[in-house]
């Protein structure tokens, strides 16, 4: 298999004769941390291409571009049926009148042309239509297999000129892909792997095991879950550059819930013995393995704080299920959860803010939020059964998995939706399977 990252040249242009305007003067801008953010009305035309280009990515990629905007929910794509000029390229002044009266408030223009070698050259402009002024412009070159990145990377552009926070389009999510019978125990779990958009989807494993919770190294090269392969669930590391898979470590009882540490150096698991499970950290260079918690309850799904100084982890030691943190050293445990319900499966934002984390409360399950000190809890979703939190590069939105009811005739299906901050932009993440257990990657590189 290729290298996960694709080798792209970027080259930045500003365009600086055309007027841009700075962001710290900007009049067209989003503020992401209010509740039920009105969209900005946005148009994307269709990119104009050069001779010897395939006019599809004339469409394809500001489709792409468009998509991504539109599943944020902070932005409103405009029907290009309503445009009065529906091409226009990178290097065209926009006639601003004409972008005002269908009620835009920004534009994005395009132009896709190659150069010698045959790679993509695609180049954008975003205009804020009521000021009349460039807010951005770049160019970015491109093997033409990797023409959909360009487009998350220009939606990328575009998110953090308009929010000033960066955008997590150009990523990837790792997840269970679920084929076979109605029953749990007669389901095929696949690892699988797809843009963060649902395209792209691969399947990495064969499916003569099963595997759960898989979790993306920081250098995107690696995945570290737990398999059924030694017939005991086990904690193995897939390289997914050439597709081989590695036992973690010989441990006398199961390993599962594993999880890298934002440096990579560390792997933080679950170790279970004689009906007891503890929480252990191993150096992945030294291959030296320490034991974190010293209790008799059942101590799991553990995750760093991006700082690397503390884990979140969830235990029934209280007497039922809830969240605690702990010094990397396994001291100064404190429990944060206090509400009514069950707490699970903890995950720590990229920007150390908040910790998502699932709930049952009621035989309701709800995807949630809370502070690193357990103030603020807020539940995003409520369903049959939501579980497993995964936060997207930027920390703005997360994805889950999500069991849908079945009836006599129906079976349950297993779907991935994500959700922003607010609660208000959930949206079903469409898969070829059944899909659960995802994994949200960092931006790629």
């Amino acid at each position: 298999m290729k290298k996960f990252s694709p080798t792209i040249l970027i080259f930045i242009l500003f365009f600086v004769g055309f007027g841009f305007l700075p962001n710290a003067n900007a009049v067209l801008k989003v503020d992401i941390t209010k509740g039920n953010v009105d969209p900005i009305p946005v148009a994307i035309t269709e990119f104009t291409f050069e001779s010897g280009v395939n006019p599809e990515f004339g469409v394809d990629i500001p489709d792409v571009i468009q998509n991504n905007l539109q599943s944020s929910g902070l932005f409103e794509p405009l029907n290009r049926n309503a445009f009065i000029q529906r091409k226009q390229g990178s290097a065209d002044i926009p006639t601003f009148a004409n972008w005002r009266q269908i009620d835009a408030q920004a534009l994005v223009t395009g132009t896709v042309s190659s150069d010698e070698s045959g790679r993509l050259l695609v180049s954008f402009r975003l205009w804020d239509v009521l000021s009349e002024r460039q807010y951005a412009g770049k160019s970015f070159t491109v093997d033409i297999k990797n023409w959909r990145r360009v487009a998350h990377l220009i939606s990328d552009e575009i998110y953090k000129r308009l929010t000033g926070e960066d955008g997590y389009f150009d990523s990837r999510v790792v997840y269970v892909a679920e084929t076979g019978g109605r029953a749990r125990k007669e389901k095929v779990k696949r690892l699988a792997i797809m843009d963060q958009d649902g395209a792209n989807q691969q399947f990495l494993t064969n499916g003569k095991s099963l595997v759960l919770t898989p979790r993306f190294s920081p250098n995107l090269q690696r995945l570290i879950y737990m398999s059924y392969t030694a017939k005991i669930p086990s904690v193995y590391i897939y390289d997914i550059e050439t597709g081989k898979q590695q036992l973690l470590g010989s441990f006398a009882g199961m390993s599962f819930a594993p999880r890298f540490s934002f440096d990579g150096n560390y792997v933080v698991m679950s170790i279970a013995q004689g009906g007891n499970s503890e929480i252990y950290e191993m150096n992945l260079n030294t291959k030296q393995t320490k034991r974190l918690t010293q209790d008799l309850a059942i101590d799991t799904s553990p995750s760093y704080s991006p700082d690397g100084q503390f884990i979140v982890f969830n235990s029934d030691r209280g007497g039922s299920q809830q969240i605690y943190t702990m010094r990397r050293d396994g001291g100064g445990v404190k429990r944060i959860s206090f509400g009514d319900g069950k707490y699970g499966t903890p995950v720590w934002s990229p920007r150390g803010d908040l910790i998502a984390f699932t709930k049952m409360r009621g035989g309701v399950f709800h995807i949630g939020v809370m502070r690193p000190d357990g103030s603020g809890e807020s539940l995003l979703t409520e369903s049959y059964l939501d579980e497993g939190p995964t936060w997207s590069p930027n920390g703005r939105v997360i994805m889950f998995g999500r069991q849908v009811k079945g009836g006599r005739d129906v079976p349950s299906r297993n779907n991935l939706y994500s959700i922003d901050l607010t609660g208000y932009n959930e949206r079903l993440i469409k898969t070829t399977t059944e899909a659960s257990d995802p994994a949200w990657s960092p931006r790629l590189k």
